[in-house]
């Protein structure tokens, strides 16, 4: 049995955290879940800045939707969307196969929104109907702001990954907000079987940022994150055994939220580079892996049930830590900050590059198509889409005097 076979036996899921159109082109994801080594996948703002900003993979899909007048934002979810839905369609069996247990693909709302209650909740619902697949997560920040959206998102019947959960406390209203969304849900006499959630719960960020602030011989160091994921997951064991969620679960087949274990690369090159796998394995968990990191486990993790271990030792390491100077709650509240404005900052490049490419793909038609292309923009976006990817390869537009017609070309079979 392989490592990913023994730690599948053992009741975790590894998740791949990457996407990028040339994964889906190749077959490459296909074949990965195929063989079994992963059953979801996650994106975020910088896996998209990677995929779209560090690579030509998309080009061929923006110039059509550039001459179409769309503006950078627009084609980005565009192109995001089709990624996702393409993905979710190559997980459906394994979705069906598990009754909704895996198979998940998560996309995430705009991070300029995440301490914006109302217009997170708003563009969570309108992701889900542009992708239309049961298999799809819509991922929320856990800001306070995403709190309650998280649990409007939830009552309205929608897969949620809460992401950038650092400290116990947010995580504790994490799992009350998706027990309160199911609640709301139930008083609303609408069913909550199929609802499926994810916290994900964020790992080596916390020791890349304890460690410096510990002496370089310190016996604490590389120990305060798998420490706060461990205490972590005893919170979940306790809320998920809780006369609470009992409730629902007999009455309404409520699922488990299940814990993720998020940026669970190492980082720090003097640690195992499976260290934030091995040391997290349980039943009714997650983990998604960067490609390096499945990589490594792959080829020589180790698969046992480690979560549970030494959960009195985690407890003492973090007390250990507050008695060193080392306050977790300031700690995770700027580690939120943080991630909140490193996603959101991955976000406008990402935009940058597609404004230029856009730009780019228009100026490059020739002056009379250009004139047209402009002439286009003024058109309704929504209609002259749907025409480019009908696969109609012509777009039709009257000169200023109205007497002849300008055909474009515009090559779909080059470009779709």
């Amino acid at each position: 049995m392989t490592p990913i076979q023994k730690l599948t036996s053992l009741g975790q899921s590894l998740w791949y955290d990457n996407i990028q159109r040339k994964l889906l082109e190749n077959g490459e994801l296909k074949a990965m879940i195929e063989r079994g080594d992963i059953r979801g996948v996650t994106s975020n703002p910088t896996i998209f800045q990677n995929a779209i900003a560090k690579t030509n993979d998309y080009d061929a899909a923006l110039i059509p939707l550039a001459w179409s007048g769309w503006d950078a934002e627009k084609i980005f979810w565009q192109l995001a969307i089709e990624d996702i839905q393409e993905a979710c369609d190559l997980f459906r069996p394994l979705y069906d196969e598990t009754k909704g247990g895996d198979g998940y693909v998560s996309l995430e709302v705009s991070p300029y929104l995440a301490n914006e209650t109302d217009a997170t909740a708003k563009q969570a619902k309108e992701l889900w109907e542009r992708v239309n697949r049961p298999n799809l997560m819509v991922k929320i920040p856990a800001t306070k702001a995403g709190i309650p959206a998280i649990r409007q998102t939830i009552a309205a019947g929608i897969n949620v990954n809460v992401t950038l959960i650092f400290s116990l406390e947010r995580y504790a209203e994490v799992m009350d907000a998706y027990l309160s969304g199911l609640e709301d849900r139930v008083a609303a006499n609408e069913p909550i079987n199929m609802i499926a959630s994810v916290a994900s719960f964020f790992v080596s960020r916390v020791d890349t940022e304890v460690d410096p602030r510990l002496p370089k011989d310190s016996a604490l160091l590389g120990k305060a994150a798998i420490a706060n994921a461990k205490l972590a997951y005893h919170a979940f064991e306790e809320t998920f055994t809780s006369a609470r969620f009992a409730t629902i679960k007999a009455r309404f087949s409520a699922r488990v939220q299940r814990p993720l274990w998020a940026s669970t690369g190492t980082k720090n090159p003097a640690y195992s580079d499976t260290i934030y796998v091995d040391s997290l394995i349980g039943p009714d968990t997650v983990n998604t892996v960067p490609p390096a990191t499945l990589d490594a486990f792959r080829d020589h993790g180790n698969a046992a049930v480690t979560i549970t271990r030494g959960l009195d030792e985690s407890k003492s390491q973090l007390a250990e830590l507050e008695s060193a100077g080392v306050s977790m709650n300031q700690v995770t509240d700027e580690l939120e900050e943080e991630g909140v404005k490193s996603f959101a900052d991955a976000f406008k490049v990402l935009l940058d590059v597609v404004d230029e490419r856009r730009k780019s793909a228009v100026s490059s038609i020739n002056p009379l198509a250009d004139s047209v292309a402009k002439r286009l923009s003024t058109l309704e976006a929504d209609s002259v889409a749907a025409r480019v990817w009908s696969h109609d390869p012509t777009l039709w537009a009257d000169d200023e005097a109205g007497q002849t017609e300008v055909k474009i070309r515009l090559g779909l079979a080059a470009f779709h």
